[in-house]
């Protein structure tokens, strides 16, 4: 694992990157954190996919309000301070700002000399699902795979909802549904598919029976082995069939 800084129109984004052992090139991926950031689980959920044979970016999305180091995202939902201050961070991460930052996490990426390929992967976890949905729409041509695990209010009736972009999109798109998960109930699963199939896109969508919101991260109250380990087997396959080529 390496500290990396990248620079963007607001400043410098602090991020973390890993890589294969050996020679490479390898193809990349954007691993974008859930609400609570960087933290030493989604490390290792970054270093398990770069052993799978990617370089791996996990941003700080967050920068603008401090580096990773200096934000302390621990706390509850339950408690309504702790968020507020969350909602207000997510709040911030306008279409223009999310735009943006993408771009020059691509940018870096395509400066690596050990980065495969004209295309990268972006895969978003709870309300970051709805980010790498976003990528994929403002990237058409850079971004060959977006996958969303646990993937919260994807389809809404806001104007920019992550479902309206879709059409944008030129990636395979893997989707993975939590049945406990008020954030994205069956209607609004519906309603995403119908979206995806309007588009005439590759995807899959499936729903986890059993799990709840945020069912791949270890040490959560919501982790369910089972289903991390189906999340794992699908990205691996997304990424290796549509990046490593």
């Amino acid at each position: 694992m390496q500290d990396v800084d990248i620079k963007t129109a607001d400043g410098v984004m602090d991020a973390k990157l890993f890589q294969p052992e050996g020679a490479g090139p390898w193809p990349a991926v954007i691993m974008i954190p859930d609400a609570f950031g960087i933290r030493p689980v989604f490390e290792d959920m970054a270093l398990r996919l770069a052993k799978s044979g990617f370089v791996v970016l996990m941003p700080n999305v967050f920068y603008r309000e401090a580096p990773s180091s200096k934000l302390d995202l621990q706390g509850s939902f339950a408690d309504e301070a702790f968020r507020k201050r969350l909602y207000g961070l997510i709040g911030a991460l306008t279409p223009e700002r999310l735009k943006a930052d993408a771009g020059a996490e691509l940018d870096f990426l395509a400066r690596q000399p050990f980065v495969k390929g004209p295309k990268a992967g972006v895969a978003g976890y709870c309300f970051s699902g709805g980010i790498a949905v976003r990528m994929g729409a403002d990237f058409p041509d850079r971004i060959g795979a977006v996958a969303s695990s646990h993937g919260g209010r994807l389809a809404t009736d806001a104007p920019d909802s992550p479902h309206r972009l879709v059409g944008k999109v030129k990636a395979e798109l893997y989707f993975g549904h939590a049945d406990q998960d008020s954030s994205m109930n069956a209607d609004a699963i519906r309603t995403l598919e119908a979206a995806l199939k309007d588009a005439g896109l590759k995807y899959r969508s499936e729903l986890y029976p059993g799990a709840q919101h945020g069912y791949t991260v270890p040490g959560s109250p919501a982790f369910n082995a089972e289903a991390a380990e189906t999340h794992w087997s699908r990205l691996v396959d997304l990424f290796g069939r549509t990046l490593k080529a």
